[in-house]
């Protein structure tokens, strides 16, 4: 089984996270990844000491630059079946499914923007 047009979602969307389309014959099948999946997933190729979270822009990025490899975890969390996605054919993207994958992230064409100083947290 193999994706036909698997894409980053750029539209407006009211998703906290990434968005992902393709097609199974002619079957759509839409896929997410939560902000926070994607922020642990950066964070533990950063291996940075303070947690940032990644904004829309910067994950729809991360996304489009690591979309064969988000196909192939979105592809092997699909043809578990409805057993295992219980929303068949969304598909969630857990932080469990990457670990399994062992997929690399690739991060080098993200940009970290130093927050505000009102947005750190005071200790």
């Amino acid at each position: 089984m193999s994706f036909t047009q698997f894409r980053v979602d750029d539209g407006p969307h009211t998703m906290d996270g990434l968005r992902l389309f393709a097609l199974d014959g002619n079957e759509r099948v839409e896929a997410f990844m939560g902000r926070k999946v994607m922020d642990v997933w950066a964070e533990s190729v950063e291996h940075r000491g303070g947690r940032q979270s990644l904004f829309r822009d910067q994950y729809n990025a991360l996304g489009r630059l690591n979309l064969a490899a988000l196909q192939r975890i979105v592809s092997a969390k699909y043809q578990r079946g409805a057993a295992f996605n219980r929303q068949h054919p969304f598909v969630e993207v857990l932080f469990s499914d990457i670990t399994e994958s062992g997929e690399a992230l690739d991060l080098s064409e993200l940009v970290r923007e130093a927050l505000p100083p009102a947005f750190h947290r005071l200790a």
